[in-house]
C-alpha cells in the first residue's frame, strides 16, 4: 500500500448550473432555514439580556457552574457533531461500505476514561481553563505552551467548520458561498459574545434536536421510497457495502477494526477528554456526580449519531441504484454528495431540504460556539489574566466579549484556507489528529508518570508537534507527487460506480496501489486515525527520557491532586491473594529524584488515603523561605 492521489482539478461550486439550483428550495424551506438562525439568535440573545450590566466573568466562561447534566451532555454531542460529519460520514459509507461503522466501538473507552480520570481530575482542582491543569502539575510555560497549541488547532478546525455547510448551501441553492459564511459566523459570534456559555450549551440543546430531526427525516422518507430498511441492507450486502470485520493489524490500513476501534479511542480522548471546550462544559456542571453523569449520557446518543449517519449513507447508495445521477450530481465533490441526494430525494416535500440544510447549519453554529467560547475562555485566563491579575469584574468581562468578537473574526479568514482542502471529514479529524494528539500526550504525562518534570513536558510536547506535523505535511506532499489514482480504502471489495470515477477533486484520503512504500514513504501512510495514538505516545515517551535526563521532580514540588495514581487502582482490582505477594514499597526517592508535596493543597481525603496506607511524613530538612510553608516528602511503605 502507498500513498496516491487523483489528478483532478477541485471542482468549483460556482460551476453548479443554475437550473437545479433554482427549483432546489422553495419559500417553505426558505423560511424553515430562517428560523433556525432566528431562534439560535434569539435564546443567545435571552441569556445576554437576562441580568445585563449584572453578568460575571465567571457566568460568561462557566455559567456559573450551575448547568444540570442533560443540557451538559447535549451540548457535548453537539460540540464535535458539526456538518462536517453530516456530510462526510454518509459519503464515507456511500463510497467505502459500513467499515467506518466500527468507529463506534471506540465511544465505549472514549468516554469511559474521562467519565473516571479526566474529569474528577480537572474538577476537583476547581477550573476555569483545562491548561491550568498543567500550570499545577508542572509550571507557567508549560500551561502557556499548551494554550497556544489548542488556540492554533481550534482556529485552523473553526476555518473547516465554518466553510463547510457555506459549500453546502451554495451547491444546492445558489446562495453565495461567502454571504454564507459571513451570515454564519455573525450570527454565531453575536450570541457567543453576548450570552457566554449558558448561551452556547441551549443553544447546543435546540440545534441538537433539530439535527436529530433533519437526519430523520431523510432516513424516513429515503428508506419509504427505495422499499423500506430490510431492503436497504440486502441491496447494500449485494454490492459489497455491507463490511465484515477486518482484523488486519497493519496501522498503515486506512480502516481496519484495530483502526478503528482503538485508534479512535485516543481521538475520542483528544476530544472528550482533555479538550477545553468539553472540559468547560464538564465543569460547569453543578456536581462531580452531574458532569459525570452528563459523559455517560454522551455515549447512546453518539452511537444513535453514528447509526443514523451510517444508515443515510447506505440509503443514498440504494437509492442510486435505482435512479441514476444527474450529470451535476455525478460530477459533484464527494462532500457534496450528502446535499444533492437530499435535494433530490426531498424534492416536492416543502420544508424537509430546508430542515436538512437547518440541520448542516445547526451542526456548525454550536461548534463554532464552543469553539469561540473557549478559545476566549483559554486567552482570558492562560494569557491575560497571569500578567493582568488586577483586571476588574467589569474590564474582564468585556474583555472576554471582544476576545469572543475577534475569534469569530479570524476564523472567517481561516474559512477561506479551508475552501482549498479536500474531503473535509478527513480534513477535520486529520487536524485534530496532528495538534489534539500531542495535547493528550501532554496530560497523560502529567497525570500518569509523576516522575515527569517541566522540561520533559515542554520537549515532549514539541516533539510531538514535530512529529505530528512531519508526517501530516510529508503524506500529502508524497502524495503530490506520486500522481496515482486511488483505489478502494478499506478492503470492501468493490469498484465506485461507472459514474463516479470521473469525480473532480483532490483528496487528502491515502490510496492503496500496488506496489508498497519503504522507508519514509511508509510511515507516511499511517491511517489519520492512528494520528493521536501516534502522536501522544511520542510526547510521553520522550517527556520521560527528558525527565530522566534532567533528574525528574527533584527539587521540585508536587500537587498530589494532578496525579492519578494508576498503578495502586489497577492493583486492587486484583484478587486480596494477589496484592499480598505483590506488596512492596513504593518510594518516592528513587530514580527521578524526591517528589514533594505541599500539605495544605492536599484534600481531607488524600490525607486519609495517606493515613490508611500508613505513610510517613517528614519534614525536608534546611531552612524555608519567609512566608513559606513546610514542606513534606511522602513516602509509602505498602499499599
Amino acid at each position: 500500500m502507498r500513498v496516491g492521489v487523483t489528478t483532478f482539478t477541485p471542482l468549483s461550486p460556482a460551476s453548479n448550473t443554475s437550473t437545479v439550483k433554482s427549483t432546489a428550495f422553495s419559500p417553505v424551506d426558505y423560511v424553515v432555514f430562517t428560523l433556525l438562525l432566528v431562534l439560535s439568535l434569539a435564546i443567545g440573545l435571552y441569556h445576554a439580556c437576562r441580568g445585563w450590566g449584572r453578568h460575571t466573568i465567571g457566568q460568561l466562561q462557566m455559567a456559573d457552574r450551575k448547568m444540570g447534566c442533560l443540557p451538559v451532555a447535549l451540548s457535548l454531542l453537539a460540540t464535535f457533531q458539526s456538518a462536517v460529519a453530516i456530510l462526510g460520514v454518509p459519503s464515507e459509507i456511500y463510497r467505502f461500505g459500513t467499515q467506518y461503522w466500527f468507529l463506534g466501538c471506540s465511544y465505549f473507552l472514549g468516554l469511559l476514561i474521562p467519565a473516571h480520570i479526566f474529569i474528577p481530575v480537572f474538577y476537583r482542582l476547581h477550573l476555569t481553563s483545562a491548561y491550568e491543569y498543567l500550570e499545577l502539575r508542572f509550571n507557567k510555560t508549560v500551561r502557556v505552551c499548551g494554550t497556544i497549541t489548542f488556540i492554533f488547532q481550534m482556529v485552523i478546525y473553526m476555518g473547516v467548520v465554518l466553510y463547510a455547510p457555506s459549500l453546502a448551501l451554495n451547491a444546492v441553492t445558489g446562495f453565495d458561498i461567502w454571504l454564507s459564511v459571513l451570515t454564519l459566523g455573525i450570527v454565531c459570534t453575536v450570541y457567543t459574545a453576548l450570552g457566554g456559555l449558558k448561551a452556547v450549551i441551549w443553544t447546543d440543546v435546540f440545534q441538537t434536536l433539530v439535527m436529530f430531526l433533519g437526519q430523520l427525516a431523510v432516513i424516513i422518507v429515503g428508506s419509504a421510497k427505495v422499499g423500506g430498511l430490510k431492503r436497504v441492507w440486502d441491496v447494500a450486502s449485494q454490492h459489497g457495502r455491507v463490511s465484515g470485520i477486518e482484523l488486519d493489524p497493519d496501522p498503515f490500513v486506512r480502516h481496519t477494526f484495530w483502526t478503528l476501534a482503538f485508534g479512535g479511542v485516543f481521538m475520542m480522548l483528544s476530544l472528550y477528554g482533555v479538550n477545553q471546550a468539553q472540559v468547560q462544559r464538564y465543569l460547569s456542571s453543578r456536581t462531580e456526580k452531574a458532569a459525570i453523569l452528563s459523559c455517560y449520557a454522551v455515549f447512546p446518543c453518539q452511537q444513535l449519531v453514528l447509526c443514523m449517519s451510517c444508515l443515510i449513507g447506505l440509503v443514498m447508495f440504494t437509492y442510486y441504484k435505482e435512479y441514476p445521477m444527474s450529470t451535476q450530481q455525478s460530477e459533484a465533490a464527494p462532500d457534496q454528495f450528502v446535499l444533492y441526494f437530499v435535494m433530490d430525494l426531498l424534492r416536492g416535500l416543502p420544508g424537509l431540504p430546508g430542515l436538512f440544510v437547518a440541520c448542516l447549519f445547526s451542526g456548525s453554529l454550536s461548534t463554532i460556539s464552543s469553539a469561540f467560547n473557549s478559545l476566549a475562555t483559554v486567552t482570558m485566563e492562560d494569557l491575560v489574566r497571569p500578567w493582568f491579575p488586577r483586571f476588574s469584574e467589569a474590564r474582564a468581562t468585556m474583555l472576554s466579549r471582544i476576545l469572543a468578537c475577534s475569534y469569530g473574526l479570524l476564523c472567517l479568514g481561516m474559512a477561506y484556507i479551508s475552501s482549498q482542502m479536500g474531503p473535509v471529514l478527513q480534513a477535520a479529524i486529520s487536524i485534530f489528529g496532528m495538534v489534539g494528539g500531542p495535547l493528550l500526550g501532554l496530560f497523560c504525562l502529567g497525570m500518569f508518570f509523576p516522575c515527569a518534570n517541566p522540561p520533559g513536558a515542554v520537549v515532549g510536547l514539541l516533539a510531538g508537534l514535530i512529529m505530528a506535523f512531519w508526517i501530516g505535511i510529508g503524506s500529502v506532499v508524497t502524495r503530490m507527487g506520486s500522481g496515482t489514482a486511488p483505489l478502494p480504502l478499506n478492503g470492501s471489495h468493490f469498484s465506485l460506480p461507472s459514474n463516479l470515477s470521473t469525480i473532480a477533486m483532490t483528496t487528502l484520503m491515502p490510496s492503496t496501489t500496488l506496489s508498497r512504500p519503504t522507508g519514509l514513504q511508509r510511515l507516511y501512510s499511517l491511517s489519520y486515525l492512528w494520528y493521536s495514538a501516534h502522536n501522544s505516545t511520542t510526547v510521553i515517551v520522550v517527556g520521560l527520557l527528558v525527565s530522566l535526563l534532567t533528574g525528574g521532580m527533584r527539587g521540585r514540588t508536587l500537587n498530589p491532586r494532578t496525579i492519578y495514581p494508576v498503578v495502586p487502582r489497577l492493583l486492587a482490582l486484583l484478587p486480596v491473594s494477589c496484592q499480598k505477594r505483590l506488596r512492596c514499597k513504593s518510594h518516592s526517592q528513587g530514580l527521578f529524584g524526591d517528589t514533594t508535596v505541599l500539605p495544605e493543597k492536599m484534600s481531607n481525603g488524600m490525607l486519609k488515603g495517606i493515613r490508611d496506607k500508613e505513610a510517613v511524613a517528614e519534614p525536608v530538612k534546611g531552612p524555608l523561605h519567609p512566608g513559606s510553608s513546610p514542606t513534606f516528602i511522602v513516602q509509602e511503605t505498602s499499599l
